[in-house]
């Protein structure tokens, strides 16, 4: 009997998800709409990139404020400006570009991207506005022993993920071992370590890089299809959007404003300062939000935990059936997963839209709900069954039983784990930042594109992040404590 009621809970529920699509807006099904009608209507062009991506498109700090510099900021100031219309960069991980803009999270990439056939399949590509070679770059003390592609044979080759790079590796360099990493900071760290032999990246890239590390060297190999463009990609049928798009980049092309972009993202890259004057800000304001989303995941997460606690423990059996689905669910799916759902879910088939930071918020609050609901339901059953029965001899009812009896005992139960649940949450809420929510890691992130330097600001972040747990949890520590004084 439970086994059907659970069956037939189950199917409701997909046939429910199946009909949101009919029963309510979906952004995807706008492609009907010009990306540029859109744009206009919302009265500013959202610009996608990834900002750790130097002279391309960085943050630093200026007259003490951040700001967005390189070659690919100044084309899409240029084009905001051609077309009379505000500039918003979105700043994301390379990887989540082109779901957000097939997605409607973004009108445009920015970004340094290659307009390769996969590529086209997805989103259209404006014009080329720059070409580059791609080089590959290695430690200094192996310049003598990797000159050729046959000398790494058998060698690891370090590699941005889902970039032509990674594609020039798997074609050119195939009896090499392929090391994909989401962030060229992360790549430079593997090469300074040792991870990897090799790196392949664009060279104006590897001439920033070179900069900030001398021991760090160009290798003699020669890659035969080594030359690559770069282009805006763009949602697919939006002709005016594109007819734009392309104004511009000829008029950049017709009076070559790509070499004013360098020299002034090259001045940008190089300004005067120590680290922390130039970066503390960035770590700061991460651990603003990281405080931020971990109260409000907690806080709104207890609140639905607890209602959904409550169903578990209902003696009805559909009540206990949709609460047990929902706890399982989500406790046997990644965060990383539910952060995307909730990011480009809400856009393409609810139509919302919302920013990364809410919708961080969202998928901390349900993931956390979850577990809380489990620590609030095994606190709970810790109590003595014992003290219901005395309520209810005395008079109470099961509601005011459970409020005035059960819970102030199952407090002292649920009060360690809950904490322990907040620590863990202060650890987890980087996992939003692939949606580009600054919180403390990614700030940590961006500063390791500004600075070229891929290990310090790591190394600042994981002390951040411990002087905030360990004060948290002796806290909860002293919290504990007077509970128990009162036992």
């Amino acid at each position: 009997m439970k086994r059907n009621l659970f069956v037939k809970v189950v199917i409701a529920t997909i046939c429910l998800l199946l009909t949101i699509p009919y029963l309510v807006p979906i952004q995807s099904q706008a492609s009907e709409t010009d990306q540029w009608d859109k744009a206009k209507e919302r009265g500013e062009l959202r610009v996608g990139l990834s900002a750790d991506y130097a002279p391309y498109e960085f943050e630093h700090t200026k007259d003490g404020k951040r700001e967005y510099a390189g070659i690919d900021i100044e084309l899409a100031k240029k084009i905001a400006k051609d077309n009379d219309i505000k500039l918003k960069i979105v700043n994301m991980q390379f990887d989540s570009l082109l779901g957000a803009l097939k997605t409607g999270k973004i009108d445009m990439i920015i970004s340094g991207m290659a307009p390769t056939p996969e590529r086209k399949k997805e989103v259209d590509f404006s014009d080329d506005y720059m070409e580059v070679n791609q080089r590959l770059i290695i430690q200094k003390k192996n310049k003598d022993k990797l000159k050729t592609v046959e000398d790494f044979k058998g060698k690891m080759i370090g590699v941005q993920k889902q970039t032509t790079q990674e594609e020039l590796a798997k074609s050119e360099m195939p009896d090499s071992q392929i090391s994909s990493l989401t962030r060229v900071p992360e790549v430079i760290m593997s090469l300074n370590s040792g991870k990897v032999d090799g790196m392949i990246i664009e060279g104006p890239v590897a001439d920033a890089y070179l900069e900030k590390n001398p021991n760090l060297t160009y290798s003699d190999v020669q890659f035969s299809d080594a030359d690559k463009t770069t282009a805006i990609a763009l949602p697919k049928d939006s002709p005016e959007l594109m007819k734009r798009v392309n104004k511009s980049v000829k008029d950049v092309r017709d009076h070559n404003l790509i070499k004013d972009y360098k020299d002034k993202a090259t001045e940008a890259m190089f300004d005067d300062g120590s680290f922390f004057s130039k970066y503390g800000s960035y770590f700061l304001h991460g651990v603003g939000i990281t405080i931020l989303l971990s109260f409000l995941g907690v806080v709104a997460g207890a609140l639905i935990g607890c209602f959904f606690a409550l169903m578990k423990l209902s003696n009805s059996k559909i009540l206990k059936t949709i609460a047990s689905v929902y706890i399982e669910f989500i406790r046997g799916t990644p965060l990383l997963v539910q952060v995307f759902l909730v990011y480009f879910g809400t856009t393409a088939v609810l139509g919302l839209d919302l920013s990364a930071l809410i919708c961080g918020i969202i998928a901390l609050i349900i993931n956390c709900s979850a577990y809380i609901a489990e620590i609030i339901r095994a606190g709970i059953n810790a109590v003595d069954n014992g003290q219901m029965e005395a309520a209810r001899s005395l008079g109470l009812n099961k509601s005011q039983a459970m409020k005035k009896v059960i819970m102030p005992q199952a407090i002292k139960n649920i009060l360690p784990a809950l904490g322990n649940e907040f620590v863990t949450v202060i650890k987890e809420s980087s996992i939003v930042s692939v949606i580009g929510v600054s919180e403390l890691m990614f700030n940590a992130q961006v500063v390791q594109g500004a600075s070229f330097d891929p290990f310090t600001p790591l190394l600042v972040a994981a002390v951040l992040y411990f002087i905030l747990t360990f004060t948290l949890s002796r806290v909860m520590y002293f919290a504990e404590r007077r509970y128990s004084v009162s036992d």
